[in-house]
């Protein structure tokens, strides 16, 4: 059957028939049977673009997601406060005040390792300007959190120091709030927007971060600390101001390993911690969810891919379905080609051209169909557009080989059609 590649066969006569030729008549067949050869493509169209679509949807989905969290620092650890116990329920991790501004100094000037360190406190609120409003998030943060989380404003300032131990009632907006309640293009700043009833006065608009899953990091409202600490929180520690949680900025990737011992041993120390007793806190390696996210993208990808995969099994089943119809069809066709001098050979090879050029140019409308929607899904859901030439390679091999094996059995059948019989068919 691999004579094709060769480029000729031979008929009786000893006439060689180039593969060009071959492929002319094999074409010009499935021509005349347009829908027939429609319906046997369409399997391996549908296959071929399924694999290609879902495998660069999820290799676009894991790029986007990496690059998100890369831009909030994947050298950054995060700690978080413990969960608080109503009763024999447990609340979610931060629910408790078990993370202390001063446990963040501490880390800050007696962790090694730990080049930044940044303490937050977070709460959900209603930001009302003049007749707009909007539920967001507040977040109450200290001067080194713009360095720790990579983000910066692009329109004003962050607070100062002296505004931080004042508690100075000042806000920097996140971009998806300021169009909120502004409207595209306004320039915000030095307005009063109002929180939980209070005023504070808008001296900054955050550089854009968009969205990490679910979660818009554009929809957020940053205040100083002791601000968010004295009026919207208060002061709920029994030593210090509480936080929900603290970051730690490594001096590279290499020494969070480092970084985590260390914190994890000084925070112990500081809480009265010990064996066998459970920390109070979390933490939490932004490397780590990097791997995380990117295993199970990976392992998702495959199994969905495999799925698809299917398609191009029941293409080929419909390629081989088709073709022995075929040769039932064209039983007074091959009697006279054999009449006339064609080999076993030629009758062979023509109706396995046939299977293959059904099946690549099934693949590459597939491969065509299947970049487009993976560039259609790019640009609606917003995530890096990414097409691997080894999933366009696999896709134009796997069109060949299922033209191959669907092709095999009825060219064989039709090969070994007794001349005579075939010509008294009707």
């Amino acid at each position: 059957m691999f004579k094709i590649f060769k480029g000729f066969y031979k008929t009786k006569n000893t006439r060689t028939v180039p593969l060009l030729e071959i492929l002319t008549m094999a074409a010009e067949t499935l021509w005349s049977n347009k829908l027939r050869t429609g319906l046997t493509m369409l399997g391996v169209i549908i296959g071929i673009s399924s694999v290609i679509a879902i495998t660069s949807v999820g290799q676009g989905v894991q790029k986007g997601v990496e690059q998100q969290i890369q831009a909030l620092g994947t050298d950054v650890i995060q700690i978080l406060a413990g969960a608080a116990r109503s009763g024999n329920v447990r609340q979610g991790v931060g629910s408790s005040s078990t993370l202390t501004w001063e446990d963040a100094k501490a880390i800050a000037t007696q962790a090694p390792s730990a080049q930044t360190v940044s303490a937050y406190l977070q709460r959900s609120a209603q930001v009302v300007y003049t007749g707009q409003n909007t539920s967001t998030t507040i977040y109450g943060t200290d001067l080194n959190y713009p360095e720790v989380r990579n983000t910066h404003p692009q329109q004003g300032r962050y607070f100062t120091q002296e505004e931080l131990d004042i508690a100075a009632q000042v806000a920097i907006l996140g971009p998806t709030v300021q169009r909120t309640l502004f409207g595209q293009g306004v320039n915000p700043l030095g307005e009063r927007i109002r929180i939980q009833g209070e005023a504070y006065e808008v001296i900054g608009v955050m550089e854009p971060k968009g969205s990490q899953g679910p979660m818009d990091r554009d929809d957020q409202v940053f205040i100083p600390l002791t601000t968010m600490s004295k009026r919207l929180v208060g002061n709920n520690a029994l030593v210090g101001v509480s936080v929900n949680g603290i970051l730690v900025k490594g001096a590279n990737q290499e020494q969070l390993e480092a970084a985590q011992f260390q914190v994890t041993n000084l925070l112990r120390l500081r809480h009265n911690i010990y064996p066998p007793q459970a920390d109070d806190f979390r933490l939490t390696n932004q490397a780590d969810i990097v791997s995380t996210f990117t295993s199970i993208v990976g392992l998702f990808t495959v199994m969905v891919v495999a799925i698809a995969g299917i398609s191009l099994v029941v293409g080929g089943i419909g390629i081989a379905n088709i073709m022995l119809v075929s040769v039932v069809e064209r039983t007074r066709e091959i009697g006279i080609r054999k009449a006339v001098g064609a080999t076993n050979s030629a009758i062979l090879n023509q109706f396995l051209a046939e299977a293959i050029v059904i099946s690549i140019v099934g693949g590459l409308i597939g491969m065509t169909t299947g970049v487009l929607l993976a560039f259609i899904a790019a640009s609606v859901f917003k995530f890096p557009f990414v097409i691997s030439l080894l999933s366009i390679i696999a896709g134009f091999v796997l069109s060949l080989s299922v033209g191959l094996v669907a092709g095999v059995v009825p060219a064989r059948n039709a090969s070994k059609l007794d001349p005579i019989t075939a010509l008294r068919s009707d």
